[in-house]
């Protein structure tokens, strides 16, 4: 951007601010609005489907076979949970946009005498933090309903974690990777269902992992033969053969 750019922009903020009270009752009264409608229309976001059958991999640690892989065959379904922290937030925030669309402004709240007064203005800034805390698990929530409406599920190949998100690839219906990152809520324990990943049949760069997933958590409902990776079965077969006599 130009620098005077920067300045037009810097001066519509610092006007913005200034000219607050006088329509802060409106967009209170939008936002309130926008958000029950948020979270309506993420229950209106049923999943086409919500039972997947998939091949999970784990690596499993043995004190002889350091490298053991073992596939498991499962049946998930992805089942909503947490709602309390969807709602309780949510209720939270509308009931203060509620009241400052009522009031005008934040029970008659002055950016400029705020900004005098310590305590009020820090009073301020942390109701305004709670809003954004709340859109964001507005858009947490959207975004995984969104990718649940048409998805296909598989096992992650790699994850890792850099600047304290997780980074993951994974492999769709076609053979094609994908790769993604989220943030480790690490609310699943099992090891295996942690590394399911839902995706957008139609596409696939739009997925979510398990452990990164906040108001859904796959739930076991079937489970089919356990067996080793090929590699690590033939590795197995070789080291279990006794040694030729007189050797």
């Amino acid at each position: 951007m130009k620098a005077w750019q920067i300045f037009a922009v810097g001066v519509a903020v610092l006007v913005a601010a200034l000219l607050l009270p006088s329509y802060e009752r409106m967009l209170a009264g939008l936002g309130a609005i926008a958000m029950v409608a948020v979270v309506v229309s993420g229950f209106l976001f049923r999943p086409h489907k919500d039972v997947f059958h998939l091949r999970t991999t784990l690596t499993v640690s043995e004190p002889d076979y350091p490298m053991v892989v073992e596939h498991e065959r499962l049946v998930v379904r992805f089942e909503i949970t947490r709602l309390w922290l969807l709602f309780l937030p949510t209720f939270g925030a509308v009931a203060f946009l509620t009241v400052t669309a009522a009031e005008g402004t934040t029970w008659n709240f002055s950016l400029l005498n705020g900004l005098l007064e310590w305590p009020s203005y820090a009073f301020f800034l942390v109701l305004r933090l709670f809003l954004l805390v709340v859109v964001g698990l507005l858009s947490t929530w959207v975004s995984e309903r969104c990718v649940l409406r048409d998805a296909e599920a598989c096992t992650a190949d790699s994850v890792s974690t850099s600047g304290g998100y997780l980074l993951y690839s994974f492999r769709d219906s076609s053979g094609e990777y994908y790769g993604g990152d989220a943030f480790p809520f690490a609310l699943v324990r099992s090891r295996k269902l942690a590394r399911i990943v839902v995706y957008r049949s139609s596409k696939p760069e739009l997925s979510k992992i398990a452990m990164g997933c906040l108001f859904h958590q796959p739930v076991v409902i079937g489970q089919g033969l356990t067996d080793l990776d090929e590699a690590t079965a033939a590795a197995h077969s070789v080291r279990s053969q006794p040694a030729p006599e007189g050797i």
